[in-house]
């Protein structure tokens, strides 16, 4: 049964009434600050293992041959915990509360099951998928040590972050962000007492990373099974219902195509940076993924907390304030990110350093950066589309143009430009941008003429 608000609190709570930009930046500032924290659990590690004495960039280098694996385990965190999450605000707006409940015990199952088959292949399959992701003899035993350790947590991780956005998703952003704070909170204090003051170096980031990770899924859990919860996760839901299961992974499926497709676009990177530049390129590869999650974290907070309002919305009918809600998700956005690009364009070298005090890498990856992050306004483009044909529940549409910038166009390049280019590694740089001017433009346009112009007129769902 869902627990009674007061008025103060359904005004927080019902999406449906007062201004739609408050109720996003509600919903995206803790988001942000949430992203910031959970960015904290990843750089942190890079930051200190970049300045490892004696590695010279080596162990750096051995973090981001993971990435692949990390994005992949990431990915089955969004098709059960992003799936899930939308639908429960839709049911919700429409007060289709049990339904909304039962949603949510279905998904905490699916993360549960899944987790542990994807610890068990990680392990069986390691040593031959760590040479595949571009491993040399001199960098394999350090991705394989923090590996082995972090696997470990698999399980901690895609509950904690799964379920997280089913916290968000019934309007209690802090508490969302508080579980992130607790994670981050324990890593920062753990990491330089195992890496450096116990000295145990990449081995003791990875254990830091797993007790954060179990600390933050205890802390959600416990959420949704107390009593400030509006949806409760229930022993009598955990059974799973295959039409809502369908449901669930074919919303889902834009996240998991995501992140599965960064897995692959990561190793076919990874493999021609390996040919054609080296473990020094592999490793400023792996400093500009984390300063793109560092400056992609302020859009991905609006966009994301657009997405519970936008469901709402829906479920409700109230279309003009979808309307509403996709404007200020667009012109905000793309604000953030004309400014955060002129950052990247004028200031490089203090984001490069903040990883690294390699000189080499330092002045060989400022060309890198430019290249890299030339079409970043771009990717505006690409969340905001994505986030209104999740939020709405068009999985198809979703689902398309995860597929579509990444495989159709970031792959081919990827592997292509660097056969037609004087310069390679260059050309392995400039799929980035490539995909995201024309991969955020084919998105965003798709959904302006599909949703956002037929929400105008309508009376019916589309």
């Amino acid at each position: 049964m869902a627990r009674e608000f007061s008025e103060n609190e359904e005004a927080e709570h019902d999406f449906s009434k007062g201004s739609v930009s408050r109720h996003i930046m509600m919903q995206a500032v803790p988001l942000i600050i949430a992203q910031v924290l959970q960015l904290l659990y990843n750089v942190v590690d890079r930051i200190y293992i970049g300045h490892l004495p004696g590695a010279n960039g080596l162990a750096l280098t051995g973090i981001g041959l993971v990435f692949p694996i990390v994005s992949l385990i990431s990915a089955f965190t969004n098709l059960f915990g992003m799936g899930g999450a939308p639908l429960c605000s839709i049911r919700r707006g429409a007060g289709n509360i049990e339904e909304a409940e039962k949603i949510m015990g279905n998904s905490v199952v699916l993360l549960f099951g899944s987790s542990f088959l994807l610890t068990a292949v990680c392990y069986l399959l390691k040593r031959p998928v760590l040479y595949l992701l571009g491993a040399s003899d001199a960098t394999y035993p350090y991705a394989n040590t923090y590996l082995m350790i972090y696997l470990l947590g698999t399980v901690f991780f895609m509950l904690g972050n799964g379920m997280n956005n089913f916290i968000t998703s019934q309007g209690f952003p802090k508490t969302a962000m508080c579980t992130t704070l607790l994670g981050a909170v324990i890593n920062l204090i753990l990491d330089p007492i195992l890496i450096f003051g116990l000295g145990m170096g990449i081995e003791g980031a990875a254990i830091a990373t797993v007790l954060a990770q179990l600390v933050s899924a205890v802390w959600v859990l416990k959420f949704l099974t107390g009593e400030k919860a509006i949806l409760r996760l229930k022993r009598k839901w955990f059974r799973l219902d295959w039409p809502l299961v369908r449901e669930i992974t074919a919303l889902g499926m834009s996240g998991f195509i995501m992140q599965a497709t960064n897995c692959i676009a990561q190793i076919a990177c990874n493999a021609m940076l390996s040919i054609y530049g080296g473990d020094l390129y592999i490793g400023i590869m792996t400093i500009l993924n984390s300063v793109r999650e560092i400056f992609s974290m302020p859009v991905q907070g609006i966009t994301s907390g657009s997405q519970p309002v936008l469901g709402y919305n829906y479920g409700a009918r109230k279309y003009e304030r979808i309307r509403k809600g996709i404007r200020f998700m667009a012109l905000s956005g793309g604000a953030y990110t004309a400014a955060a690009w002129a950052v990247l364009m004028l200031f490089p070298k203090p984001f490069l350093a903040l990883f690294t005090g390699n000189r080499e890498m330092i002045e060989t990856g400022v060309r890198s950066l430019h290249l890299y992050f030339a079409g970043f306004v771009f990717m505006l483009f690409q969340f905001s589309g994505q986030s209104v044909f999740v939020a709405l529940g068009k999985s198809k549409k979703a689902v398309f143009f995860s597929l579509f910038r990444k495989v159709v166009i970031v792959l081919p390049l990827t592997i292509l430009l660097p056969r037609f280019l004087s310069d390679p590694v260059a050309g392995i740089f400039l799929a980035e941008p490539v995909s995201n001017v024309i991969g955020g433009l084919a998105c965003f346009g798709t959904m302006y003429f599909t949703v956002y112009r037929k929400l105008g007129s309508m009376s019916e769902p589309v």
